[in-house]
């Protein structure tokens, strides 16, 4: 057994202890941790301060630098505080979770494309909470995810029951989860797609995401094809402390485009629109530029167009 292999039961136990632990929290009580934390880790966390400050830069270009800064410590706290929550969204008592979300804008969108018998295809970018927006999904509607088993074994069932607790049907991201997202659209149901995590190759195509080519998941174009399904962006605003707003915003039209490349720049036109209501709720520490169209086309220099070093 190697090192890492005997070490991930203790890392697991580790983790959901803290989950379990967390989970019992107030949520003013989580965010005032986070707010401590927050700057701490954008501090001397080199990699998570590194990527947040090109990916702003490249996003905000008219901000001056100390605003930027700025803006990226507030994304550290608000990415610290998803993290603290993950015990609340899985663990707490459903309705204590339930309570949390304060209003919800947008419901409409949903019902009505139900009531036409068309299944909701619902765009959730790394924004706000997105745990909380699972939560309340499967606890409102029929709804189906994909599902990506976690590094440290140990924890996906953990993992799997906190989001499966309300109702939620995982799927596999392979052909054979894309298959049972067709059939939940078909019975009229909702089901999640990640609009802004980076695809493998040959799964994605480049659309300018804040101007600039990032390369973006084509599964899209292809479910409403074959399912007329309607297309909604989802997010859970966090309000510092005391909860959390379900926003469900109406897509960018280009999203039922058949080209690809459409489609594409529609989902991250979607995603831009929801990172509007509060751009420091946003994960900003993802690499969402990793791949460069240079790259993809065998550029002999193509390292020098990366954007992260």
């Amino acid at each position: 057994m190697s090192k890492t292999d005997s070490a991930s039961p203790i890392q697991a136990k580790a983790i959901a202890t803290l989950w379990r632990t967390l989970s019992s929290c107030s949520l003013p009580l989580l965010w005032r941790l986070a707010r401590l934390l927050g700057p701490m880790i954008y501090r001397f966390s080199h990699r998570e301060r590194q990527v947040t400050d090109v990916n702003l830069r490249e996003v905000f270009p008219e901000l001056p630098p100390d605003q930027r800064r700025a803006r990226g410590r507030q994304s550290m706290i608000h990415s610290t505080a998803t993290m603290l929550e993950l015990g609340f969204a899985w663990m707490a008592a459903p309705q204590r979770v339930e309570d949390s979300v304060n209003a919800v804008y947008g419901r409409e969108l949903l019902d009505e494309a139900r009531a036409e018998g068309r299944g909701v295809i619902v765009l959730a970018p790394h924004y706000g909470n997105w745990e909380i927006l699972n939560f309340w999904l499967s606890n409102h509607f029929p709804f189906t995810a994909m599902y990506e088993p976690p590094k440290i074994a140990e924890l996906d069932p953990i993992i799997r029951h906190g989001r499966e607790r309300m109702g939620a049907s995982l799927v596999p991201t392979n052909p054979r989860g894309v298959a049972s997202l067709l059939k939940a659209l078909k019975r009229s149901e909702a089901v999640g797609i990640l609009p802004d995590q980076v695809p493998s190759w040959g799964s994605g195509v480049f659309a300018d995401f804040y101007h600039r080519p990032a390369y973006t998941a084509t599964l899209l174009p292809k479910l409403v094809a074959r399912t007329q399904a309607r297309v909604v962006t989802g997010v859970a605003k966090r309000c510092a402390g005391q909860g959390f707003d379900i926003h469900f915003l109406a897509a960018d039209e280009r999203v039922y485009a058949a080209d690809e490349v459409t489609s594409a720049r529609g989902v991250n036109a979607s995603v831009e629109a929801a990172i509007d209501l509060d751009p420091v709720q946003y994960q900003w520490e993802y690499k969402r530029y990793r791949k460069t169209p240079e790259e993809e086309q065998g550029h002999p220099e193509f390292r020098r167009f990366r954007l992260y070093r």
